[in-house]
């Protein structure tokens, strides 16, 4: 989530029009603490039994935690612009990849 933090400005457009949401099986104080402690500048949100995320083709390890980083991307229509079910945070490609799908679905100042 470091990475994500890192590249907030160039990825997600310092935030205008788009709103970064980590969500995790951790409790809502855990998540709470984790984004203050490390100064993310997002939002957190509980998923606690992982259904949310498996129902974007995410899988649980046997202890209930995510067994990947899935990223979704939801457009300003609502609905789903693409889903990376295996996000790779420490490959740079792929946040190339993820700014184009942003880019595609978010509007740019000129366009109001």
């Amino acid at each position: 989530m470091r990475a994500y933090r890192d590249q907030y400005a160039s990825v997600f457009n310092e935030g205008r029009n788009v709103v970064l949401m980590a969500i995790s099986t951790d409790s809502v104080e855990e998540i709470a603490s984790w984004l203050k402690d490390e100064d993310f500048p997002y939002v957190g949100a509980t998923d606690a039994g992982g259904e949310v995320f498996q129902s974007y083709g995410g899988g649980l390890r046997e202890n209930g935690t995510v067994d990947s980083r899935t990223v979704i991307v939801v457009g300003p229509d609502g609905n789903v612009a693409s889903v990376i079910p295996s996000f790779n945070q420490v490959d740079p490609a792929a946040y190339d990849e993820l700014a184009e799908v942003i880019d595609r679905v978010t509007p740019t100042p000129e366009d109001g």
